[in-house]
């Protein structure tokens, strides 16, 4: 199920990915950040297909990719930590992202079994119609430092995104 935008009772984790490429799609990382921020999750795949990825993948996420200790996990093993993690959170979460690609990429990983807390979607893409989200998305990547392109951090600013729309209406 989706939800609208003002229609999110339950608690948000944000979801970004970064990807081989749009027509070759293999997941190389994964990050996930709660609405409250004391949820956190990053992942990447240190065994993806490195032939599979186009020139910008190339250029702009593999030099982020090897720089927080405990990310890297094989193929095998990701299903079982992110259901690890979810078990972990809230009884009812709604995953956060602006690409159905994250969420093709998160279905993939987990064979179509989806955590029992998961209780539906939120399409970022109607934030992104509030310019204070832009900003906000903005403001994070500009004050924090850390890089666009890389799936932890561009969830921490899809979070602030959010965060900026919430506080401004």
């Amino acid at each position: 199920m989706y939800w609208s935008y003002w229609d999110i009772k339950h608690m948000l984790i944000f979801l970004d990915t970064e990807f081989t490429d749009f027509i070759d799609c293999e997941l190389i990382s994964i990050g996930m950040v709660s609405e409250d921020g004391h949820h956190v999750l990053y992942l990447e795949v240190q065994d993806f297909d490195r032939s599979k990825c186009n020139a910008f993948v190339q250029a702009a996420v593999w030099s982020q990719l090897g720089q927080i200790d405990g990310a890297s996990i094989s193929k095998t093993a990701l299903a079982g930590r992110l259901h690890q993690w979810f078990d972990s959170l809230p009884p009812a979460v709604v995953l956060a992202c602006d690409s159905q690609h994250d969420r093709d990429l998160l279905a993939d990983v987990l064979d179509g079994l989806w955590p029992e807390n998961l209780s539906g979607w939120f399409d970022l893409r109607e934030c992104q119609a509030n310019p204070a989200f832009d900003r906000g998305v903005a403001a994070y990547h500009e004050t924090t430092g850390q890089s666009w392109h890389h799936a932890l951090y561009d969830a921490h600013a899809h979070r602030a995104g959010w965060l900026a729309v919430s506080n401004a209406g």
